[in-house]
């Protein structure tokens, strides 16, 4: 690690502190207030982020929020009505113009471009060698122990290793890397420190983005340098942007949603011993979490002309906000929502949103929960919620996740 890196470390920062407490907020159950709008003001007038949560010019003056499946659905399927560009004027401030701001004739080609990488055939290529070893580099520090506190230790640091080694940055650069990264995913509390995050991530990419021109490796940066669909290639700004947005939506949703299937079937204890006896469960437990408790509870559309939904007219400009986590719940759709059942018969649920932009780092996603819950199981004998641990609970009301899950275990 350079000399800078190491002052930019020495500083006693704690990446999860700096990060979780601000970004995560404090809310325990949203759910209750998301049935009461569901079935009063299906689609309300107001939005569920307040000015104080995010930076100043970042809050549309007028929105709207949609709580039922259909409505949700309905939106996140109709590009052409419901346009996603307003993003542009909000984490583009960080992150520049990305694919999830584009609407068609543009979103297509470019999302083709990067899509190819994040495949599932594309990143079997990287579970036995790459993704599983990081896992299981983790578990080693305290699989020893006889207790650990999976977020910190485990869930959290995680996706930010695999996608550090997934686009080929060398070992030394791990940590300062994370914090740009949580610098830049933190950007509501922090907008300043947000911006300088992002201005280090562009200059530092456009080294290795310049280095896998010349030399291409086998890793995600140099499948989108060499990505080629009928003769059109990413411009360095595309590659840039897209690389911004993988920070979130692979580091911090990943880490939400594994953390929140270890924590519900650690308080599930008969669930987690059905799993535990029939590993072909897990992917029906994997899906079951991600709807009950999504690790992203909304995203943003604008009208591009007015529309007529449940009853409510949202003229055309409008803001509006479909609340996943609410949808995930409706009772038109699943019986008893509120409950973790992973028998449930499966149906398409919103976690990874829907339609065109449905999110591209599902499967890794996916992928990277399916290893950390099977290797907890497999390395930690007898793993149970510790009793005497800090009232652990999941929380939040934009990004959902556990505050921890600290375990007992057999040594």
């Amino acid at each position: 690690m350079s000399e800078q890196q190491q002052q930019a470390l020495s500083d006693g920062y704690d990446p999860f502190e700096a990060f979780d407490d601000v970004i995560g907020g404090d809310l325990r159950d949203p759910y209750a207030d998301f049935a009461e709008k569901r079935a009063k003001t299906p689609v309300w007038k107001g939005s569920l982020i307040g000015q104080d949560m995010m930076p100043e010019g970042m809050v549309p003056p007028e929105s709207w929020t949609a709580f039922r499946f259909d409505d949700c659905s309905r939106i996140l399927r109709s590009a052409k009505t419901f346009s996603s560009t307003g993003y542009d004027s909000t984490i583009g401030m960080v992150m520049g113009h990305m694919i999830l701001g584009m609407d068609d004739p543009e979103h297509r080609p470019h999302r083709n471009l990067v899509a190819n990488a994040f495949r599932e055939k594309s990143l079997a290529r990287w579970e036995a060698d790459l993704i599983g070893p990081i896992c299981n580099e983790l578990i080693d520090r305290f699989a020893r122990r006889g207790s650990a506190e999976l977020v910190r230790e485990l869930t959290f640091e995680f996706p930010v290793r695999v996608i550090a080694r997934l686009l080929g940055l060398p070992e030394e650069d791990f940590a300062q890397f994370q914090r740009w990264s949580i610098e830049l995913i933190g950007l509501g509390a922090d907008i300043e420190r947000g911006l300088a995050a992002s201005e280090s991530l562009k200059n530092y990419f456009a080294g290795v983005v310049a280095e896998r021109r010349r030399s291409p490796r086998e890793d995600v940066i140099s499948d989108l340098v060499t990505a080629d669909i009928d003769g059109e290639k990413l411009t360095d700004e595309a590659i840039n942007s897209f690389l911004l947005l993988l920070l979130p939506a692979g580091a911090e949703t990943t880490y939400r949603s594994s953390g929140n299937l270890l924590f519900l079937l650690l308080t599930h204890p008969d669930q987690l011993t059905t799993v535990q006896q029939d590993r072909t469960l897990l992917d029906q437990a994997i899906e079951e979490a991600l709807r009950l408790e999504p690790p992203l509870l909304m995203i943003n559309r604008t009208a591009t002309t007015e529309i007529e939904l449940g009853d409510v007219t949202v003229p055309a400009g409008g803001d509006i906000a479909t609340c996943l986590g609410s949808a995930n719940h409706d009772e038109q759709r699943w019986e008893n929502p509120d409950a973790f059942d992973i028998f449930r018969k499966p149906q398409q649920h919103l976690a990874f949103a829907f339609g065109p932009h449905m999110c591209l780092g599902m499967h890794l996603a996916r992928l990277e929960t399916r290893i950390v819950v099977n290797a907890v199981l497999d390395r930690l004998p007898n793993v149970r919620l510790d009793p005497d641990g800090d009232d652990p609970h999941i929380r939040g009301l934009i990004f959902r996740s556990p505050t921890s899950v600290p375990v007992l275990f057999d040594a």
